[in-house]
């Protein structure tokens, strides 16, 4: 096995794209984010604003319709689409081409959710991350795995990577089967934990930001929401996911003296991506 990569500044100076001063908003890429059921709105309030704060053009929300007003009024900048069914999400539909779209933070796991999800993916060609109830969905039904575009992100904390990937007896077997998860359906998988860890086959990277203030609430949804941006604004997968992984630690590393761990919350992070952003291009 090789030895894992690590995720610090110059890693990422190779990657990241600075700003083209000429941009707008028609190039800066359109992200779409799919979730949320009556209770978990909050999940896609906070994955489309994150997305949105890191860089994109445009993003638009498709959620049930119990959360219209929600999103409408939390993130004015984001545009909204809403499924015909209430509570929870019954069928995806969109009339536009995104460049990425992120699915599945808040969106629960109704019978219809399922069968949403099923038609989705076995016609999506666009570039992909799925989270939350997306993998707990995806790990009941893995012969799905074949329909997923090549190198779809999953962002799988431990228990939801157990149920794609089976029991683990050690870390070492843990990191033996997602590598094999990994090369066997052709993912990426950011491994969410202290420290989160990226696998692109057999190729693993180390992330050295972030602290335990990230233990809260609605962190695993602002990062869905990072890297779905990086990757609607062009970044290859794996870029998308390295960046957004170190620049999600970052938020909590540069909030942490203003917040303390234990009144750090998800909505902090998003503060202070433009932070992150900046020590980007300090000398």
């Amino acid at each position: 096995m090789k030895p894992a990569i690590l995720i610090n500044k110059s890693e990422i100076l190779k990657r990241y794209k600075p700003i083209n001063p000429k941009t707008h908003k028609g190039i800066q890429g359109h992200a779409l984010i799919i979730g949320g059921s009556y209770g978990k709105i909050g999940a896609v309030t906070l994955s489309s604003k994150a997305c949105l704060k890191t860089g994109c053009g445009l993003v638009t929300v498709f959620i049930p319709r119990c959360g219209y007003k929600i999103v409408q009024t939390a993130n004015p900048e984001v545009m909204v689409l809403t499924d015909a069914a209430v509570k929870y999400i019954s069928r995806i539909g969109f009339d536009f081409i995104p460049q990425a779209i992120g699915i599945g933070p808040g969106i629960g796991q109704e019978i219809e959710t399922h069968n949403a999800l099923h038609r989705f993916v076995k016609t999506n060609e666009i570039p992909l991350v799925i989270d939350a109830d997306g993998l707990n969905i995806l790990s009941q039904n893995k012969q799905w795995m074949s329909f997923l575009p090549e190198k779809t992100i999953l962002t799988p904390h431990q228990k939801e990577l157990e149920r794609l990937i089976g029991q683990w007896d050690s870390d070492a077997d843990k990191i033996e089967k997602t590598i094999a998860f990994s090369k066997q359906n052709n993912l990426v998988i950011v491994m969410k934990g202290a420290p989160t860890k990226i696998f692109d086959g057999d190729t693993i990277y180390e992330n050295t930001t972030g602290n335990a203030a990230l233990a809260t609430a609605g962190t695993g949804d602002v990062l869905t929401g990072m890297i779905t941006s990086l990757l609607a604004q062009s970044y290859e997968p794996i870029d998308a996911a390295i960046i957004g992984v170190y620049l999600h630690g970052l938020t909590a590393d540069i909030a942490l003296p203003e917040t303390g761990y234990q009144a750090f919350l998800a909505s902090d992070s998003i503060e202070h991506i433009g932070k992150a952003y900046l020590s980007l291009e300090e000398k």
